[in-house]
């Protein structure tokens, strides 16, 4: 997963991933440039999944 793919059609991916895990907010998924790893650690801490499943799940939405 690299930075274009978060950038693309991010706010679709903000909406599928807060339908997918209804414990994630706006704040959670503010993605800025530099800053990939601190979203995904957010992400994370929520969900419990692991970074390789995160990035699995974003790459197919």
């Amino acid at each position: 997963m690299n930075t274009k793919e978060l950038k693309g059609n991010r706010e679709e991916q903000k909406g599928k991933l807060k339908q997918k895990f209804a414990v994630l907010t706006d704040n959670d998924l503010m993605f800025k440039e530099g800053k990939k790893e601190e979203m995904l650690g957010r992400i994370r801490a929520k969900t419990g999944k692991s970074k390789e499943e995160l990035e699995k799940i974003i790459e197919s939405l």
